[in-house]
């Protein structure tokens, strides 16, 4: 596909001078432009690893002219960084004729100029290869659905989709998965000659949930976390915003208070009597069977069974009961704030924000009444909703609704200065495992 000559156009256009239906126009042409660009970028990559070939030995291209690798040899002659060069020729090879059939639609998606080069990468790493328990045409289906939502989907999230199908492909295969991730953590402390230590490292899913509660608890007040209602907390979080650290020195601070604590408790207690705040979310008959993904909440990528069982046996776990339909229990009261175990079932249900593309996790998120408790509204988890400050104060400010569709269930409705005709936008729940538990349900019935 050649580019467009609209698209092309846009180069040195000036935009400060562009109305806004323009700007935005140009905008999307020229990633189109862009995508096209780096398909054949692409090709030409593939091509000289083609000629580089292992067997060639020094005759290669890349050894005959002192690259080593065709990567290397790629970064050198096009200028783009290590880690592009090597994405271009993994991606390129998707545009050959002996690429993965498996991978078929997303050469094409690539060469459309639909899927950029980075997406089409985290879709190839994410759904991996065919196996005993993998059948390559049930990938290929796969590829095609994660092209199909690729252009309306950021990186991170297509990547934690495509891993997500992968696991449901393969449910007996997440405990490899999980230990492959847990192979790969590590944490490093490097002297630098200016006096100072650098820490760099590498968190799998496990201890990645349990420094990000302590994370999100030390400073949410100052990243837009949830608001507070008691005067203690109210206090602690103006004491935060006001603080004159940057964000950074209070991480490492609360880091390395941590630390020092656990080094000065008694033996056989961290942190005194209070365990991290992780959540082991799992359905019952995964737990009873022994077999399927669980998941810790805020974190996307999915744990053995043998992992929950061994949270369930360290610190406990919070019993939340769902409905076939996938509902958390339903918990109304007559006063007006949800208490904590309806918000234990919100962020089991929701796992988030449910606002249309934000990915704010449940920890950072406040529980809002779909039903303005000022007019009837109950206190209940089915009608009530996680939604992060932003989002929660955009609804109640900016004349958004959120109302019960019958076939998206939760949606968005925009007001009309910015849809006139007010199409409800889909509110998807992002807690795994609540959708593993609804998908459940249906095939029993």
């Amino acid at each position: 596909m050649s580019p467009s000559a609209p698209a092309v156009t846009w180069l040195g256009a000036d935009p400060r001078v562009l109305d806004d239906d323009a700007l935005l126009t140009g905008a999307r042409e020229l990633g189109e432009l862009r995508r096209l660009v780096e398909a054949s970028l692409g090709s030409f990559a593939a091509e000289v690893k083609h000629r580089s070939r292992r067997q060639d030995g020094f005759g290669g291209l890349a050894q005959r002219l002192g690259a080593g690798t065709p990567e290397k040899l790629v970064e050198q002659v096009s200028g783009v960084s290590k880690r592009e060069s090597q994405t271009l020729v993994r991606v390129g090879e998707l545009l050959t004729v002996d690429a993965d059939p498996w991978l078929a639609a997303v050469g094409t998606g690539v060469a459309a100029g639909r899927v950029s080069i980075v997406k089409a990468d985290v879709i190839k790493s994410g759904l991996g290869a065919p196996s005993e328990d993998v059948a390559a045409d049930d990938l290929a289906d796969a590829a095609a659905r994660l092209v199909a939502l690729a252009p309306s989907m950021s990186v991170e999230k297509l990547a934690a989709r495509a891993r997500e199908l992968r696991d449901d492909l393969d449910s007996a295969g997440v405990r490899d998965r999980e230990r492959m991730l847990r192979d790969k953590r590590y944490l490093t402390l490097t002297p630098l000659t200016n006096g100072m230590t650098q820490l760099s490292g590498l968190l799998d899913p496990a201890s990645a949930a349990i420094v990000s509660a302590a994370y999100d608890a030390a400073t949410s007040p100052r990243r837009g976390g949830p608001r507070f209602t008691d005067d203690a907390s109210k206090e602690r979080a103006e004491k935060l915003v006001a603080d004159e650290r940057s964000l950074g020195q209070i991480s490492l601070d609360t880091f390395v208070d941590l630390i020092r604590i656990g080094t000065e408790v008694d033996p056989g207690r961290l942190l005194g009597a209070r365990r991290h705040a992780v959540r082991v979310l799992v359905t019952d008959q995964d737990l009873r069977e022994r077999r399927g993904p669980a998941f810790l909440q805020d974190q996307t990528e999915a744990i053995s069974i043998a992992t929950a069982e061994q949270h369930v046996c360290d610190t406990g776990i919070v019993p939340i009961h769902f409905t076939d339909d996938g509902e958390p229990l339903r918990l109304g009261v007559t006063r007006r704030l949800f208490s904590s175990k309806q918000r234990d079932a919100l962020a089991a249900r929701d796992g988030g924000c449910r606002f249309p593309n934000c990915e704010r996790p449940a920890s950072w998120c406040e529980a809002h009444h779909r039903i303005p408790w000022k007019e009837g509204g109950p206190t209940d988890t089915r009608d009530g909703v996680l939604l992060c400050r932003h989002h929660h104060m955009l609804v109640h400010d900016n004349g958004w609704a959120i109302d019960r569709h019958p076939v998206h269930g939760l949606v968005a409705i925009p007001p009309r200065s910015i849809d006139p005709a007010q199409r409800p936008i889909p509110m998807p729940a992002r807690s795994r495992a609540a959708q593993r538990l609804t998908a459940t349900a249906r095939v029993r019935r």
